[in-house]
């Protein structure tokens, strides 16, 4: 089932999307809600979907950084012990088809194609052999960041959180698919495209700590709250490890698709 939060007759609607590209209303939560209810119940109504917006308004990002071992490779980076954790702010969330700002303050903006993790129930302490239980679903996220602000510790920077928390920096989309059509997350392939050339294309098995090892790990420290939305890393391709590198700038347009669970495009534009 694909979920989607959507603009329709003048209101948010949070709903199914249906095959003829209608959405049917979800009756039992809010379109602002942060979790599902464990049963979803819809209405009837086939409403027109006139703009899709970010699936879910997370309680909280959780992004894990170097979680791709080309990547790690490619940005001369040494396996994390652990997963890495950092936290992108709620200002980043954007939606499919929003445009990027790329701030004045920057001169390195980078893409990252990623498989986003719906967290489900309240999981504290899962262990991994159980860990999937507690995913509602998955969609597709760009973690956008600002590399030298992630790096430049001149710049107010060199940190994970400072470089991936502007304005408009997490798009997510374009929809949420509920955990029962993907039994492993690990299995999927990651394609990115800027302005039609193929930038990242790798599957999620090159993961270092795959999906259940993620939240195991995060669990173990952490109340992950149902509505919890975790980037699990980017495959090797993005812009800063290239030469020259490939920095996004107004005008561009960035394509995520990820198999199994859908395109996520956005235009870049200027802030």
């Amino acid at each position: 089932m694909k979920l989607i939060r959507f603009r329709s007759g003048g209101r948010t609607v949070r709903g199914r999307l249906n095959p003829d590209g209608t959405g049917s209303p979800l009756l039992n939560s809010h379109p602002d809600d942060a979790h599902f209810p464990p049963e979803l119940a819809f209405g009837p109504e086939r409403l027109p979907v006139e703009s899709l917006l970010a699936p879910i308004l997370p309680v909280d990002i959780l992004g894990i950084g170097l979680n791709y071992k080309e990547h790690a490779k490619e940005g001369k980076s040494e396996t994390p012990p652990v997963p890495l954790l950092f936290i992108k702010a709620g200002n980043s969330l954007t939606g499919p088809g929003e445009a990027i700002p790329v701030p004045k303050v920057s001169s390195q903006v980078d893409f990252e194609g990623e498989l986003a993790v719906i967290i489900g129930r309240t999981a504290k302490d899962v262990p991994r052999e159980h860990a999937l239980e507690y995913v509602f679903g998955y969609s597709v996220a760009n973690d956008v960041t600002a590399r030298d602000w992630q790096r430049d510790k001149n710049l107010g920077g060199g940190q994970f959180a400072r470089g991936k928390s502007f304005d408009g920096f997490c798009p997510l989309g374009p929809w949420i698919v509920t955990a029962d059509e993907v039994p492993n997350p690990n299995a999927l392939w990651i394609k990115t495209w800027v302005n039609g050339t193929l930038m990242q294309d790798q599957g999620t098995v090159d993961m270092i700590y795959d999906v259940p090892t993620l939240i195991e790990s995060l669990s173990s420290t952490m109340t992950l709250r149902p509505g919890a939305v975790i980037l699990t890393g980017t495959p090797a391709g993005v812009g800063f490890a290239r030469t020259p590198p490939v920095w996004l700038k107004a005008g561009d347009t960035v394509c995520i698709d990820i198999s199994g669970i859908g395109s996520l495009e956005n235009p870049v534009g200027q802030a």
